[in-house]
């Protein structure tokens, strides 16, 4: 196969395709298009002005922005320019955004469209130039309009080494401080190359949908390299409260949700169409495709032909639903390190609980301890300034050491069992592994969130956050379900796996309480240290549902 850079793509699609829409960025309830040609200008235009700073070489430049088209721009300019891209979550903290910035040493930063960047502004260093986004313009720093305006487009077709590092990514940080993730354009190219081979009859009329972070791994491929690679046009969400109908006037015909959002759709639909009406609803063949199709068109997914799932497990009972209403989700499992290049489900071909087969060249093995391990060329370079981490991470033959537990079975298809530090041990000296046992409790409508735990306690506990279902429900009703739920539970698992106890949270977990990740993935270490001292407590309560 031969392996384009992302820039060589958008050459070539600037001249094959100039008039028409690349991205389309929603602001204040109109669409703007930015035809291929008009993103190409203004990418040009700002590579001059970045060329004007005279930066050393393969500098580093921060972008930190919701996603917009202006961040892909950005992404483009500092490719064209010579330099490396660093994505940072538009959420995190001004502390985090110092640590970042400080680590990669970058020269300059774009700012974007952000929620609070007043509290996140001190995060970013004097010494480092800020270009705020239009739209979204921050005081203090220079504005893109204004660059692009009074600077004349860079005119040659730059195209990188391929050993060139291309973005430095901060991984979200589930444990201690962000490590910088290194690919090259080999790596990035690889990747998407042969992770669009997957996808059959892609054309350049492909339509995306932008809205999980771009900063990280698996929206930046399949969207802005989806993008980019197919020729197709990328669509933004302009807000949470704008969400489904910006969806509905995209209609996307690839279309990627975390779990979290699956769920939420999930109960959107049950909302207006109860279970036990659609179970009778489905059973009627006429009515069948009609309803399957009405729910889609409700969504705005009608013409989305690839369905995806990513970041964590889906749960086995709701990919099942979903295939009840003709929602044939695929699941992705890959991470940072390897480019978002490992395994995925291929249409047609689900197994439910396991997360698809290996990509094209990619090597995979389990160690004695049960860890998968990944080989393949889009693995990353290292952490940057990280050698011993590094070495840590990547053996010396040049697996990846995941950190998730699995099994592989007879026809290839991965099963994620568990992560290999999320291990804990009773007080009995059994070992206990969390995720398959939250996996199997998340079926029950109610719970939104959960998080297992029992480290030195002669029994394990689930900590649970309510679903907004849960929420307009009588606190008997919800106390009765979820005793059900870990009744149920319980019976598959070993005696010493089982539940004593399910503790019911007053807050929900959150980025900004930083219980979550960007990512949306439970930080399984600060939750622990926040509510371990309640253990002992909640363990001794005479009620089986304790409610925070």
């Amino acid at each position: 196969m031969q392996i384009q850079t992302p820039l060589e793509k958008f050459y070539y699609w600037n001249k094959q395709k100039p008039d028409h829409t690349f991205l389309r960025q929603p602001y204040k309830g109109e669409w703007i298009h930015y035809s291929w040609k008009k993103t190409d200008d203004q990418v040009r235009r700002m590579v001059s002005y970045i060329h004007s700073l005279n930066l050393p070489p393969q500098s580093k430049i921060a972008i930190i922005s919701k996603n917009c088209a202006h961040w892909i721009m950005a992404d483009l300019a500092i490719m064209m320019s010579g330099h490396i891209s660093v994505p940072l979550y538009p959420t995190i903290s001004a502390d985090t955004i110092r640590y970042c910035i400080e680590h990669c040493d970058a020269k300059v930063a774009f700012i974007g469209k952000l929620d609070d960047w007043k509290s996140q502004r001190s995060g970013l260093p004097e010494n480092v130039k800020g270009i705020s986004f239009p739209f979204w313009t921050e005081e203090g720093y220079e504005n893109w309009d204004d660059i692009v305006a009074n600077n004349q487009p860079y005119t040659e077709d730059y195209i990188p080494k391929r050993s060139d590092i291309s973005t430095i990514i901060y991984t979200s940080g589930t444990t201690g401080l962000p490590k910088g993730v290194v690919h090259t354009f080999y790596t990035f190219s690889y990747a998407v190359s042969w992770a669009l081979t997957q996808i059959d009859d892609m054309t350049d009329k492909e339509r995306f949908f932008s809205y999980l972070p771009l900063s990280h791994i698996a929206e930046r491929m399949l969207v802005v390299m989806g993008g980019l690679y197919s020729g197709g046009s990328i669509s933004f969400a302009e807000s949470i409260d704008l969400f489904a109908s910006n969806l509905k006037e995209s209609q996307p015909t690839i279309f990627l949700a975390v779990p979290r959002i699956w769920t939420k759709f999930q109960m959107g639909i049950l909302e207006k169409l109860p279970q036990k009406k659609l179970n009778v609803l489905l059973k009627i063949p006429v009515v069948n495709s009609l309803i399957k199709k009405k729910i889609k068109s409700g969504l705005g997914l009608e013409h989305a032909r690839y369905l995806l799932t990513g970041a964590s497990p889906l749960s086995v009972s709701a990919m099942a639903w979903f295939d009840t209403i003709g929602f044939d989700i695929c699941e992705a499992y890959a991470m940072t390190e390897n480019c978002a290049y490992s395994h995925l489900t291929r249409v047609g071909k689900k197994k439910l609980g396991y997360v698809g087969t290996a990509m094209p060249n990619c090597d995979v093995k389990i160690t004695e301890e049960g860890e998968i391990l990944v080989k393949s060329d889009a693995t990353m370079k290292e952490y940057y300034r990280e050698p011993e981490k590094t070495k840590e991470t990547i053996t010396e033959d040049g697996y990846l050491r995941t950190g998730d537990k699995g099994e592989i079975d007879k026809d290839g298809y991965l099963k994620i069992t568990g992560r290999v530090k999320d291990i804990f041990k009773t007080d009995k000296g059994k070992y206990v592994a969390p995720a398959p046992i939250e996996l199997a409790l998340s079926k029950n409508n109610f719970i939104e969130q959960v998080c297992v735990v029992g480290s030195n306690l002669p029994q394990t506990m689930a900590m649970v956050v309510l679903s907004e279902e849960a929420k307009a429900k009588e606190k008997e009703a919800i106390n009765q379900s979820l005793l059900e739920t870990m009744k149920e539970v319980n019976t598959t698992l070993d005696k010493h796996e089982r539940m004593k106890k399910m503790v019911v949270m007053q807050d929900e977990w959150t980025v900004d309480n930083n219980f979550l990740t960007p990512t949306l993935k439970v930080k399984r270490n600060i939750l622990e240290k926040e509510k371990e001292p309640n253990y002992f407590d909640w363990y001794k309560h005479q009620d089986t549902i304790v409610w925070e």
